[in-house]
């Protein structure tokens, strides 16, 4: 609350003012000294870990931000991040979400991949839908933007800490926050407002009528963005909130990719495009001789492998099949379903 007070007094200081400067003489001497202390400190960072940095003065601000009442007064970003070029989607959920929600969210951003020439996929880097929108678009090679709701010093969870650092080739991290800040819950909040001010649509997964991602949802109808949700049958507790939201008419019903495409009236690009070839045709150059075996063994498997037969089979460590496992699947070589089990993506 104290982070969004300062915001909303920075944001009417600059519109009464007809520049930063003249703002800045508001202030008294020891709000000055604090302030420029700690806008030194931030610029020494800054600069230490290449981090680019946009101001609502700069021409190349997102231009979808900018249309936000409640902008960020400042951008942190890290990798190659390009958020006002070709379509956006911001793609949230639950943070629980079930195995269909997650083979939803591959297919969509596949999809979305195979029939726009440019798309960029949002989300907030969470568990759950979050962060199955993000491998997907990685597996894809779909720029993908993610939004944390801390500082760029950490990245939390940290268990998320490879698809941070995927993303960092095509897209990367944004956030507002300045380093130094921790995960608070507030912030997560304060943080949607991004995921759903960056897009041209947003897309609910799935989410239980009172999950989070409902207000993300609520933050793209106050935007004026498109908001679009799968549905779910009356009986799934993780559909329930999506389909509140159809059935209220703020969401657009969608079933696939085409549906949002042509919601939007985007253009497809030319039928002749050939995806991306996720099988495995044979040995791979970028896979360490553990992580081929594991590979080889899941290949076999049609119904897939426990994490812990892997473990007995190959006779290593439970803590690096696991860490194999998941570069694998960050890879879009393999798919962990529930209860310990993994697939050979085919």
């Amino acid at each position: 609350m104290l982070y969004r007070n300062r915001l909303r007094r920075a944001l009417a200081l600059l519109d009464r003012y007809e520049t930063a400067e003249e703002a800045w003489r508001t202030l008294d001497e020891p709000e000055m000294d604090a302030c420029l202390k700690r806008a030194q400190q931030e610029l020494e960072w800054i600069e230490e870990h290449s981090i680019r940095v946009w101001t609502l003065a700069d021409e190349d601000y997102p231009y979808r931000l900018r249309q936000c009442p409640d902008k960020p007064l400042l951008l942190y970003g890290k990798g190659n991040l390009q958020p006002s070029e070709g379509h956006v989607v911001s793609i949230v959920g639950t943070r629980q979400p079930t195995q269909r929600g997650k083979e939803l969210t591959e297919i969509l951003v596949r999809e979305l991949h195979e029939r726009l020439e440019s798309v960029t996929i949002v989300s907030g880097g969470a568990y759950g839908i979050d962060i199955a929108a993000h491998r997907a678009a990685i597996q894809y090679g779909v720029p993908t933007i993610i939004v944390p709701a801390h500082g760029l010093d950490r990245i939390y969870p940290l268990q998320h800490r490879p698809e941070a650092v995927a993303s960092l080739e095509k897209g990367g991290l944004l956030t507002e926050f300045p380093s130094g800040t921790e995960p608070l819950a507030p912030f997560f909040v304060q943080r949607n407002r991004i995921v759903a001010g960056l897009a041209d649509a947003v897309v609910v997964v799935e989410s239980r009528e009172r999950g989070g991602s409902l207000i993300s949802a609520q933050m793209a109808v106050d935007y004026d963005r498109e908001l679009f949700a799968f549905p779910g049958r009356p009986t799934d507790v993780s559909s329930s909130g999506c389909n509140k939201i159809i059935r209220q008419n703020k969401a657009g019903l969608i079933t696939c990719a085409d549906d949002l495409i042509d919601a939007m009236q985007w253009t497809k690009r030319d039928s002749g495009f050939q995806p991306v070839q996720t099988q495995l045709i044979g040995l791979r150059d970028d896979l360490s001789a553990q992580q081929q075996d594991l590979l080889q063994k899941l290949q076999e498997a049609e119904e897939g492998m426990h994490i812990n037969l892997l473990v007995m089979e190959t006779e290593r460590p439970y803590g690096d099949v696991a860490s194999d496992l998941m570069m694998l699947e960050i890879q879009g070589l393999v798919r962990s379903l529930p209860g310990g089990i993994y697939r050979f993506v085919r």
